[in-house]
């Protein structure tokens, strides 16, 4: 049998029951527990703040009010209790804890702890702390970016701050200093970068003056108010972004000359090792081509232009060059330029040394070099797109390794000093195992083994599948039986849909990656059952940018492909089949209610997505382009032509102050249906963002519960 064939067989006999005993001495999980619990008493066991004691083969976990420290070899560990630390906090008058809060280790005898506005230095031999470094942030301060120096760059209404020093001083409502930009597409995620001395901050400044206002409304004020904030639509006028670095020793700005067009992506910045270039992904706004540029920081001037990528679709870079510890002039670039993503190593003069990492498989997530600079680690898909690897890589010939065992999803913790990780390892049948792993991936130490949650409860059985698509790809698949399932009846069906780019709903982690709320329906006699159509995440090129601008058409060619498989099933009731999904699973819920009215009975879409000319620049142009480019693209999706088409019972939900999916999209479409005499239900949540949270997330999957049991 071929190793595909092997990881194909052992993908499709993953099937667990994970309650033991009979049903009827089990507790069944309430609303409640499905909802608030599943990330707390209800989840596996972890090890609290578990970490690396700085470059040391110690580590370091918190189990009630004792910090434990532990060496990888058998030795007595350490225990230094809550009530020890503040005892020494008490004596120097510092605030005492209530809890174990974030420790940053020092070496095996000291490290960094934050107790109220100040930063303490505790030496654990001495029992005193050695020093304290009092916090300039205030109440209002957002994205603190800690400096290598022990400054601390912050952003206060608009303007950049540094340890109470202000940086810049024109910011404003339509003038952004230091924050993330392009609506955090790119995988920006901040807005202040730090030079790696620390004497120079990099920084987004973002000009939304042009961008158009739009209003969010506070229903909790009397009379009602009103915030606006800028929302680009597709096709319409976007923000310009510039990079500006802050100079410490002369207190000086200086702007990179990124030139025009001016409403380009300037993405993924990285400081060059000697901290006097800096390179920058920048993306025109067709987001087709990517040129990875270089800049001088002391006069901004543009150097040169490393290499290109272009592709037909488009591109999306979404990580910075990450520069060898060993070589100034070497940097590995990650890119889905074969189809996959992969790493290649460059030099300074735009040179393809080699490409690093190859195969139909997808770089998940780099976690560093080794001590030596020789080898890289990262997370990957090497095994199946349904588990996680760790591997290495060796620079000076590609050759990779997988270092983790067993079929699931391990999530390492690196040890860049002594090449070894922890590994914190799941599958649908295991709810967590955690040990440290050696470099060359052999089992050093058992750290905790984790029990069955849910072994009190009457919980279905999970199984994890493929089907084939009609394009000829694997479509992974999850389905959650009924407690107490009879093949000889029949159930009715909840499909939960997301489907959207960047997502992946389905992964052999305990339960396959779902949500207890689709156990508490099974209880309640459903199957639940969702497919990973194409476009979702983590599957390559072509799997993802098979529904470039026709979103939605080739998603619901999948999902109904999950359909027909369903009606083979002799236990499934093919007339009582509904269907929820949120965001873009609620435009893809709609969609499938509107395009498809004789499959479900039953729909209910949270804050969907229905005309893309009314979502935002970024996102939707790079997978629809512009409405005047791709006018048919827009059409066949939006949503609003198919109001009259509806059939079953669907209820639509949004949160009013939602400014990712603004409210506008469903109520366009309840505006639509009014028009055509079409009846739907309507449910807003006041005050709510992009999701339910919070306790009211309760009342939201009650909702949503009852109008499945009272409709389907």
């Amino acid at each position: 049998m071929t190793k595909s064939h092997q990881l194909k067989a052992a993908f499709i006999a993953l099937l667990v029951i994970v309650s033991t005993g009979t049903f009827a001495q089990m507790k069944n999980l309430t609303l409640d527990e499905a909802v608030l619990q599943q990330r707390s008493t209800l989840a596996p066991k972890r090890l609290s703040m578990l970490q690396w004691v700085a470059t040391t083969n110690s580590y370091s976990y918190v189990d009630g009010d004792k910090l434990i420290v532990e060496d990888i070899k058998p030795s007595a560990k350490k225990e230094y209790r809550l009530s020890d630390i503040n005892s020494i906090l008490k004596s120097d008058k510092q605030d005492t804890l209530a809890r174990w809060t974030p420790v940053v280790w020092k070496n095996l005898n000291s490290f960094e702890i934050q107790t109220g506005d100040n930063t303490l230095t505790i030496d654990l031999s001495n029992k005193k702390i050695t020093n304290v470094k009092t916090s300039t942030l205030t109440e209002t301060a957002q994205f603190p970016e800690d400096g290598p120096q022990g400054d601390v760059a912050y952003v206060i209404d608009n303007n950049i701050y540094i340890d109470g020093k202000k940086i810049t001083t024109d910011g404003n409502y339509g003038l952004v200093y230091g924050k993330s930009v392009h609506r955090e597409e790119f995988g920006i995620e901040k807005g202040l970068f730090w030079s790696n001395k620390g004497t120079q901050l990099a920084f987004y400044r973002m000009d939304q003056s042009m961008v158009a206002d739009y209003p969010i409304t506070n229903w909790n004020d009397k009379p009602a108010s009103e915030k606006l904030i800028k929302y680009p639509f597709s096709g319409a006028t976007s923000h310009e972004v510039t990079i500006g670095v802050y100079n410490k020793s002369n207190g000086k700005i200086t702007y990179l000359k990124t030139g025009l067009p001016k409403d380009h992506y300037l993405t993924n910045i990285a400081w060059s090792p000697d901290d006097q270039m800096i390179y920058v992904a920048e993306v025109n706004r067709d987001q087709n081509e990517m040129n990875l540029n270089c800049y001088n920081v002391s006069t901004g001037d543009f150097i040169k232009t490393l290499f290109t990528e272009k592709d037909e679709k488009y591109t999306e870079p979404l990580h910075p060059v990450q520069f060898l510890p060993t070589n100034a002039n070497q940097f590995i670039w990650q890119s889905r330029r074969d189809g996959f993503n992969h790493m290649y190593l460059y030099d300074t003069n735009g040179k393809l040394i080699r490409q690093l990492t190859k195969g139909n498989w997808e770089v998940i997530d780099v976690a560093g070099f080794n001590k030596k600079g020789d080898k890289i680690y990262f997370t990957s898909t090497i095994n199946s797109g349904v588990n996680r690897d760790f591997c290495s890589t060796t620079i000076s010939n590609g050759k990779t390794s997988r270092l983790t065992s067993g079929d699931g999803v391990h999530t390492a913790f690196f040890n860049a000093e002594t090449e070894n990780f922890i590994d914190n390892f799941s599958s649908l049948n295991t709810p967590r195992i955690i040990k440290v792993v050696s470099s060359q991936g052999k089992d050093i130490k058992t750290l905790l083994t984790a029990e069955n949650p849910l072994k009190d409860y009457a919980i279905g059985t999970t199984k994890l599948f493929t089907l084939k698509s009609q394009l000829g790809d694997d479509l992974f698949c999850r389905m959650v039986l009924p407690v107490d399932f009879d093949s000889t009846k029949k159930y009715p069906v909840i499909v939960y849909v997301y489907g959207g780019p960047h997502a992946q709903m389905i992964t052999n982690t305990w339960l396959a990656g779902g949500d207890l709320w689709y156990q508490y329906m099974a209880e309640k006699g459903y199957i639940v059952f969702t497919l990973d159509n194409h476009g979702s995440g983590n599957r390559g090129k072509a799997f993802e940018q098979a529904t470039f601008r026709q979103l939605g058409t080739i998603e619901m060619m999948d999902q109904l492909t999950g359909v027909d498989y369903l009606k083979s099933l002799s236990y499934v009731d093919a007339t009582r089949m509904g269907v929820h999904g949120w965001s873009f699973g609620g435009f893809m819920t709609t969609s499938l209610m509107t395009r498809n009215p004789d499959v479900f009975k039953v729909g209910v879409a949270g804050g969907p997505v229905i005309d893309w000319s009314y979502y935002e620049v970024m996102y939707t142009e790079r997978y629809m382009d512009t409405p005047e480019q791709n006018p048919e693209g827009y059409k066949n999706n939006n949503l609003l032509n198919y109001v009259d088409k509806l059939k079953g019972k669907l209820m639509l939900i949004h949160g009013t102050s939602d400014d990712v999916v603004v409210w506008q999209h469903s109520l366009m479409f309840v505006k639509k249906a009014v028009s055509k005499n079409i009846l739907l239900d309507y449910f807003p949540y006041p005050g709510h963002l992009h999701n339910v949270t919070g306790k009211d997330r309760v009342h939201l999957m009650g909702k949503i519960s009852q109008y499945f049991e009272e409709n389907l």
